[in-house]
């Protein structure tokens, strides 16, 4: 096993800061002072931010990606036993303030966010080298930034800062704080490069300054700042690649749970979801790489399974992709008015036979009408086939205006079944005085 890994699943054990309320403490786990007062305990602290993140069904990532896109139409359950996930699956009403699939999420996300601020609170008062402290500070930043967009893309608000019955704010001040975290890293990180030490002892894989500003884009588009998405999506080095890394011990959560072990959930159909007038069309080659019979529309019962992140337990899982970082300059430029540019941009995406990650649609140039309106649509259209499976699609459905649900008719609507979910029971049972009323759907 590697030293790394092993950093990884001590860390997930240790964890031990207070989020927004009590029941996010783990009475079990090591003292704030016993992992907080050394900078070997900091850096077995940032790893257990990533092995929170991102290993088990409990895990962000299982149930970022699970309720998108259940919401979305991207997956289905296989077996409705699963009860979190049919819920989602259904949609509207009958998404409970209990459903296990939004506790794990909404919990896990302000537990990291709470580790997160511990290890930048004492970080400063370790003894240890500029160039590791530099390293644990952006390597913190990065996972509370991570934690709190992350969590703005599924509720209208949630709490920033970390304590007992903390308040809440607007999920667009949320991923205000989230930019302004990744800011203050990227100065950091210019100021003091990280040291050899802290990469030696980090689980490897994320590229930290390019994952900063592909992040402060990613944030920036959704809270509707195009000129500092654009910027940012500019800094990104496209030829290098961010993962989240995996081995047999510490599993990627979506092939362990999912796509090797086909009983919960797997793609809807052979068009990812999609509505007739967005659905990929044939020759696009991403549809041969996200699913293992993109011929197979009406083929039922046939797994349509393999997303290529997700092939082994050992599969790494972007934190962006390149597709991703064209489309936010594509989008940013219309939404700026800047049409030609934002034409080239997503004929950047359009035109690519393949990438960092092997990603290529290879498909002709865009040939639609030269309208804003025209132009986002195809940006929609094209990051619901390039992001498939990302966890992003629930987002992008709100801010590009698709069709939204209507309350007590969820189940007609096509794209879809929520705009925002219910506040999970474990806040509202802790924290009953700030959580706000649940949104109608």
């Amino acid at each position: 096993m590697k030293k790394t890994i092993i950093y990884s699943i001590l860390a997930g054990v240790m964890l031990t800061a207070t989020s927004c309320n009590q029941e996010y403490l783990n009475p079990s786990a090591a003292s704030e002072t016993q992992a907080t007062t050394d900078i070997n305990g900091l850096i077995t602290l940032c790893n257990g931010l990533q092995y929170r993140y991102t290993t088990t069904r409990a895990g962000i990532i299982y149930n970022a990606i699970t309720a998108s896109g259940l919401t979305t139409r991207e997956l289905t359950v296989l077996n409705a036993g699963n009860g979190d996930e049919e819920q989602l699956r259904i949609g509207g009403s009958n998404v409970a303030s209990n459903n296990g699939i939004l506790r794990n999420l909404w919990a896990q996300n302000q537990l990291v966010k709470a580790n997160a601020d511990l290890i930048l609170k004492s970080v400063g008062t370790v003894a240890g080298d500029a160039g590791t402290k530099s390293g644990i500070t952006v390597y913190a930043s990065l996972f509370r930034a991570l934690a709190l967009g992350t969590q703005a893309q599924f509720w209208q608000q949630l709490p920033v800062e970390t304590g007992t019955n903390a308040k809440f704010v607007s999920r667009e001040e949320a991923l205000k704080e989230a930019i302004k975290t990744l800011e203050t890293a990227a100065t950091t990180l210019a100021a003091t490069p990280v040291s050899a030490t802290f990469t030696s002892r980090i689980a490897p894989g994320i590229d930290l300054a390019n994952t900063i500003q592909a992040l402060i884009a990613r944030f920036s588009i959704m809270v509707g700042d195009n000129a500092k998405a654009l910027a940012a999506a500019n800094k990104v080095d496209l030829t290098k690649k961010s993962s989240f890394n995996f081995d047999d011990a510490t599993q990627n959560p979506m092939f362990f749970n999912t796509f090797g072990n086909r009983n919960v959930t797997e793609p809807l159909n052979a068009t990812l979801g999609l509505p007739e007038a967005l659905r990929p069309v044939a020759t696009d080659k991403r549809l041969a790489f996200y699913l293992s019979n993109p011929s197979g529309v009406a083929a039922g019962g046939i797994n349509l399974g393999r997303a290529s992140f997700f092939t082994a337990n050992t599969a790494g899982i972007p934190v962006y992709l390149p597709g991703e970082m064209m489309l936010i300059k594509a989008e940013a430029s219309a939404r700026l008015n800047d049409l030609p540019a934002a034409t080239a941009a997503l004929n950047s995406v359009l035109t690519k036979t393949t990438d960092a990650w092997g990603i290529g649609a290879a498909l002709p140039a865009y040939s639609g009408a030269n309208t804003a309106d025209a132009i986002l649509t195809e940006i929609y259209r094209q990051r619901s086939i390039e992001l498939y499976l990302s966890g992003l699609r629930l987002e992008d459905s709100r801010r590009f205006n698709r069709l939204a649900p209507v309350t007590g008719n969820a189940a007609s609507q096509i794209e879809r079944n929520r705009t925002f979910y219910p506040y999970p029971l474990i806040e509202k049972d802790n924290n009953r005085a700030n959580t706000p009323d649940d949104p109608a759907i």
